[in-house]
């Protein structure tokens, strides 16, 4: 059986594995990439970038995050409230605290980052603080402290950055290859056989490796968020305050202003949700950066009874 303990060690070593297997796939469109367009450069280069972009995912993605959000920092003379509850689960959860923001948003909504419970956050926005109430607030700062505890926060933060730079070569082969001359130089013999064989290659894999990049961080986002539900709702010991939190906030009609693609899986809930209650199919299921809100509130309707 999964324990919080078994979640911690499975996120540590999802870390590494995401991190190789993206460092592996970006060499192997590095590679593709420039025998096709007869740049040479071109995977030393991405070898360097990768390794820095790797990085820089696990140093800084917290703060970029919290930048795109537009949150700023709060202490507990300028939020006591929150300020509590926040000090209050740290301890039941007997993590650190975290640093504490608010991003002046009417929207209901909130997400942590971080590369470790060390180093951590827990931003939420003013429309949460202004229509939950306490049970409910303490719902989702405890869903949060389980992304934290479970290190979700390391493994989201590093996938955005991952996903981003697949996309960026991915969409410089296509636009050098169809704009920039790409594969149009010398084509005698069998290395120009050669040459259009890897160019077909690389097409295929500039078209399908940020879809496949992406399907990944989003079922593994989904996957994260309903566990996070499940420990939230033993960290307070009252599944209902989440369950209502998570009513409130799916259901507002409001979209977060600073909310965007690349940091909408980090959310409790996706800022740029859908309120028509029309049931999505399967295929419109996969590109969804949350679980459906139905099934999130119905599991810990359960765990209520």
């Amino acid at each position: 059986m999964a324990t919080i303990y078994t979640n911690i060690s499975a996120n540590k070593w999802r870390s590494v594995v995401t991190m190789t297997i993206f460092v592996a796939l970006v060499i192997a469109l590095g590679y593709v990439f420039g025998v096709a367009l007869r740049l040479w450069w071109l995977l030393p280069l991405a070898i360097v970038v990768a390794i820095a972009q790797t990085f820089s995912a696990y140093w800084w993605s917290d703060k970029v995050a919290l930048a795109i959000s537009g949150a700023h920092e709060v202490d507990k003379a300028a939020a006591p409230e929150l300020y509590r509850i926040v000090e209050n689960l740290a301890i039941t959860a007997g993590l650190p605290v975290p640093r504490v923001y608010i991003i002046d948003d009417p929207s209901p909504n909130a997400f942590a980052t971080g590369r470790d419970p060390q180093h951590s956050a827990v931003a939420v926005t003013s429309g949460l603080l202004a229509k939950l109430d306490k049970p409910e607030l303490e719902g989702v700062i405890a869903h949060e402290f389980s992304h934290v505890g479970n290190y979700d926060i390391r493994l989201s933060s590093i996938i955005v950055v991952l996903v981003g730079f697949v996309v960026l070569m991915s969409d410089f082969f296509l636009r050098y290859t169809f704009w920039g001359g790409g594969g149009r130089r010398n084509n005698n013999s069998g290395d120009g056989q050669v040459q259009m064989v890897l160019m077909l290659v690389g097409i295929v894999l500039a078209l399908l490796s940020p879809l496949v990049a992406m399907l990944m961080q989003l079922a593994i986002s989904r996957k994260r968020e309903l566990l996070a539900d499940a420990d939230g709702a033993l960290l307070t010991r009252n599944p209902n305050g989440l369950a209502n939190a998570l009513e409130k906030i799916t259901m507002d009609p409001l979209s977060m202003k600073a909310s965007n693609k690349a940091t909408a899986h980090l959310f409790i809930a996706s800022p740029l949700h859908d309120t028509s209650g029309k049931p999505k199919g399967f295929m419109a299921g996969l590109f969804d950066t949350h679980p459906d809100p139905a099934v999130r509130i119905a599991k810990l309707r359960e765990m209520a009874m």
